[in-house]
């Protein structure tokens, strides 16, 4: 075995594709899909639903938090209950209850209402997406892995990505509650699929009799009080707060006894084994990071625009579909080079694209608009499906078959991760370095400066004629607006400069991933 190789997993029997599990497969990848887009989909129409409920500028966010709290719990939980229950069982289960769930919160009348069925809609759902990454080991041979990752890296990366331009479409074109009904007709197909043609594995009851229901109530209080840190801390002003201050002992108290049941439990319900393996723990580590550039530029682009451009969520939505449409385009081809080059290499360049990427958007200014974020948008797009494809082999590809249900709940976990501590990042970024521009910039607008008492004069003799002795008012208004806007586009240049670091630091990490020995070529073995 030559260095910076691998191992694969002990030879098994190649799995023989039929008819009946190819269905099977995309019904559950279609289910994956459904989860994730939910998760943003709300995001561009969440103005509309707080008008609809009567809600809170405060209570509103908490249609998002609840479901990503509640989706954080159950995905490492998945593949216990994948084990014990069997995929056909657990899937059905999940496409059913998500589906339920979305008509519960297309009926909700209160936002009370709403945020107990987002979160019911986020645990049960939260089943369905390890669970189709780790079909896509059972249901196929290792010369399809290529082409199958990338169908499963596309849904992953592409779902939160058009999850703004759906959301804001429907919401246009007919209202809020239809974000959730959407679902209806795809879930019920996907629940019946799943039952009647996922056969591939048979559960094992005995595991169910040795629940451990500390490590589940310890692993709830842990990732949940994490999530709400994450998402909160910023709009609490961290631990400024005796609530978040709260949640964060919480958290780290109900970690240590996860963690101390994790490795003593004779059967643990999150196996840490995995972690053993290299290529999982880099792999791991990377996704981190990806879920950070995933959802934090997410969240990033259609910020922007609203903040700087006041676009509506369908303006917004037809600005940044250039990710996904780039996506969709590289990932065939990205699974094919999987398979013909190192899969490394390919990671390699993916990393050093997302840098490049984010690098292009640091001389940005309050202009930019369609034409000016296309290609840094196109790049992205490209840049993603280099990174999720390979990494996504390389990590899951040399565990054993016994181990992929619960590694692949934790890999999907630290993507989710990523994703949430980036956005507690970049949310604290954003307001700590707006508030510092604004008052540098302010010294330079006061009174006495010549350049802007002109301006001033100017926009006061503007409104004159339409508010007469109010110009001046409304011209001091619209002045510091401006400033404003303008600090606001520096903490966004601010933030792509951070981000772009990021990622250039993680391509040396690709030097530790250990490429699988595989007598059919790079791609790992099963």
């Amino acid at each position: 075995m030559t260095a910076g190789q691998i191992r694969a997993a002990p030879a098994e029997a190649e799995p023989v594709v039929t008819a009946r599990r190819l269905i099977a497969f995309f019904a559950l990848v279609f289910g994956m899909f459904m989860a994730i887009l939910d998760i943003q989909i709300v995001s561009s129409s969440l103005g509309e639903i707080q008008a609809g409920l009567s809600a809170s500028p405060d209570e509103i966010s908490w249609v998002q938090t609840s479901y990503l709290i509640a989706e954080v719990v159950m995905i490492p939980l998945s593949g216990f209950l994948a084990r014990g229950l069997s995929t056909r069982v657990l899937f059905t289960i999940s496409a059913a209850g998500f589906t339920f769930a979305s008509l519960l919160c297309a009926t909700a009348d209160s936002i009370d209402e709403m945020i107990v069925y987002r979160a019911i809609q986020g645990f049960i759902g939260g089943g369905m997406i390890p669970t189709a990454f780790a079909a896509s080991y059972a249901i196929f041979p290792a010369k399809a892995r290529g082409p199958v990752m990338a169908l499963v890296g596309l849904t992953v990366t592409l779902a939160p990505t058009v999850g703004p331009t759906v959301g804001g479409y429907l919401t246009d074109l007919f209202s809020w509650r239809w974000l959730f009904l959407v679902n209806i007709v795809p879930g019920l197909v996907a629940s019946v699929m799943a039952w009647t043609l996922v056969d591939f594995d048979e559960p094992d009851h005995a595991l169910l009799r040795r629940f451990d229901w500390v490590g589940l109530a310890t692993m709830a209080v842990f990732l949940g009080s994490l999530e709400y840190v994450l998402e909160e801390g910023q709009k609490e002003d961290w631990l400024q707060s005796g609530v978040i201050t709260a949640f964060l002992v919480m958290s780290v108290g109900a970690g240590l006894v996860f963690f101390w049941r994790v490795l003593t439990a004779h059967t643990p319900i999150v196996d840490l084994r995995a972690y053993r393996n290299r290529n999982f723990a880099v792999g791991s580590l990377l996704t981190f990071v990806l879920g950070i550039g995933l959802y934090g530029l997410t969240y990033l682009y259609p910020l922007y625009l609203a903040r700087v451009h006041q676009y509506s969520a369908l303006q917004i939505g037809e600005t940044v579909f250039v990710t996904g449409a780039f996506m969709f385009l590289t990932a065939p081809v990205v699974g094919a080079l999987s398979r013909k080059i190192d899969p490394r290499a390919v990671i390699f360049a993916g990393l050093v694209g997302f840098a490049v990427s984010s690098w292009m958007l640091t001389p940005i200014t309050a202009e930019w608009k369609f034409d000016e974020l296309f290609w840094p948008q196109a790049l992205r797009g490209v840049a993603l499906m280099m990174c999720m494809i390979p990494i996504n082999l390389l990590a899951l590809g040399t565990l054993p078959k016994s181990e992929l249900k619960n590694a692949s709940g934790l890999f999907n976990l630290t993507r989710n991760l990523g994703g949430a501590f980036g956005l507690a990042a970049i949310n604290s970024m954003l307001v700590g370095r707006s508030d510092f521009h604004f008052s540098r910039l302010a010294e330079h607008v006061a009174w006495g400066a010549p350049a802007a008492e002109e301006r001033l004069a100017a926009m006061t003799a503007a409104f004159t004629p339409r508010l007469g002795p109010d110009a001046g008012v409304a011209a001091i208004s619209q002045l510091s607006g401006l400033v404003r806007r303008e600090a606001q586009v520096l903490s966004f240049a601010e933030i792509f400069t951070v981000m772009a670091i990021l990622f250039a630091v993680m391509i040396f990490m690709v030097v530790f991933l250990q490429r699988p020995e595989d007598e059919g070529g790079p791609p790992p073995a099963h």
